[in-house]
């Protein structure tokens, strides 16, 4: 990134009866859209939608609405240019070329947000709440990125830095005015502190389900249903269903909302003793995702016993192929019973999968902004270092040694919202916007 120069980018993946969008940010940004933008009939007024054509060397290329927002009240905080043109692949890559042909480059990925960040637009959390925004695939996801979006995280984490600094201030006041006899309640402060992160921490599994969705193991032995109750859940024939064992040998993925949750799941290959090489491989594989997957539902044929060991935490056993049963069949209580050729027992099933996963999580909470692995990352960095001077400080040790554990508090705290030194994390955050955000 060199800022001060200007950037531009398609920002809106352009495509059949869409509008793309061109984005222009720099002190160049708005001189380019007078080179190649006639407006009609109205002439340019800065944060105002104006109708003109774009040309070049005075032959048309397409009908556009452009909007200019000068400095500082726009998104990155300098002059910044947008043009909406007709969608289409070769049309936008031809005004964007022209754009660049006048003195812009191509923005990096992620750089107009980077450029907000570095001209005090946003702070990283509310940076990386925007890729949340744009990746978002449930409401539930979405409605989390927006609440972080208008600040919930940063806030939080500016209140807990604020703590940690007024604690860093008082003890370094009595390392140094020894004589005035400064001695606060450094404990006390470290330990309301310490509860705020915890507060927040509790905050972060919520956090991954809401960004990467529950994965779910189905598992079983071979013919039990497994594929047909993926297809069931899905609402579509996703996997091959056949009475031939074995038939899967390899895990199927496929995502489906519950709730506003998203749940990725996974249909594995049957568990049974096998010597055929590529069928053990599935077996190997099936064994790999259970112990990844924050739930496993196994599977058995209610028609035969069910002989397997003790059930797992989160791991849901069920009862397939209820529609074969008769009613008085006896069943293990813990089994949920579903027939996948029916639907009956599935409202059940999606009920339990809930429960199991997210209820405890996002049920009861009002606010749905959740901390995300980096966040938790530098929290139990931060908890740890305050951790330690409490315990310095209990020990009697050199003043100088819990000065030093709360000053790495501090700045693990700071670079969760960039107050810190972020050099280092920039471009690992804003390497995984996509170009034009």
């Amino acid at each position: 990134m060199q800022p001060g120069d200007t950037i531009a980018a398609v920002s809106t993946p352009p495509g059949e009866g869409a509008v793309a969008l061109i984005r222009i940010s720099g002190p160049l940004a708005e001189e380019i859209l007078r080179r190649i933008f006639e407006p009609s009939p109205k002439p340019l007024v800065p944060r105002r939608a104006t109708c003109g054509r774009v040309v070049e060397e005075g032959a048309f290329v397409d009908q556009v609405l452009a909007t200019v927002f000068p400095a500082p009240a726009s998104y990155t905080g300098e002059d910044m240019v947008e043009i909406g043109c007709h969608g289409g692949i070769l049309l936008a890559a031809h005004i964007l070329e022209m754009v660049l042909r006048r003195g812009a480059r191509a923005a990096e990925p992620g750089e107009f947000t980077q450029r907000a960040f570095l001209n005090g637009k946003l702070d990283l959390t509310r940076a990386e709440a925007v890729m949340d925004l744009i990746s978002a695939r449930t409401p539930l996801a979405l409605r989390a990125a927006a609440e972080q979006l208008e600040g919930r995280i940063g806030e939080e984490a500016d209140a807990i830095r604020s703590g940690i600094l007024e604690a860093v201030a008082h003890l370094e006041a009595w390392i140094d005015f020894p004589e005035d006899g400064i001695e606060p309640d450094l404990l006390k402060k470290i330990a309301l502190v310490t509860v705020r992160i915890e507060r927040l921490l509790a905050t972060a599994e919520s956090g991954r389900v809401l960004r990467e969705g529950v994965r779910v193991a189905i598992v079983g032995r071979p013919n039990v249903g497994k594929s047909s109750l993926l297809n069931r859940l899905l609402g579509m024939e996703r996997a091959i269903v056949s009475p031939v064992p074995g038939t899967t040998r390899d895990t199927i993925e496929e995502s489906l909302c519950l709730r506003g949750i998203l749940f990725r799941l996974t249909d594995t290959a049957g568990l049974r003793e096998t010597s055929d090489p590529v069928e053990l491989e599935g077996v190997e594989r099936t064994h790999h995702t259970m112990d990844r997957a924050d739930l496993v539902l196994h599977v058995f044929d209610a028609t035969e016993n069910f002989h397997e060991p003790a059930l797992r935490e989160r791991e849901i056993l069920v009862a397939n192929k209820l529609d074969l049963v008769p009613a008085e069949r006896p069943l293990p209580a813990e089994a949920l019973r579903v027939s996948s050729k029916t639907g009956e027992g599935l409202p059940g099933l999606v009920e339990a999968m809930i429960r199991e996963t997210c209820g405890q999580h996002l049920s009861a909470r009002q606010s749905l902004a959740a901390v995300n692995a980096r966040h938790k990352t530098l929290l139990e960095s931060a908890a740890s270092s305050l951790s330690a001077a409490s315990s310095l400080l209990q020990s009697g040790a050199p003043l100088e040694l819990p000065a030093i554990e709360l000053r790495a508090a501090l700045s693990a705290v700071g670079s969760i919202t960039g107050a810190a030194d972020t050099e280092e994390i920039l471009g690992e955050i804003f390497a995984r916007f996509c170009i034009g955000k």
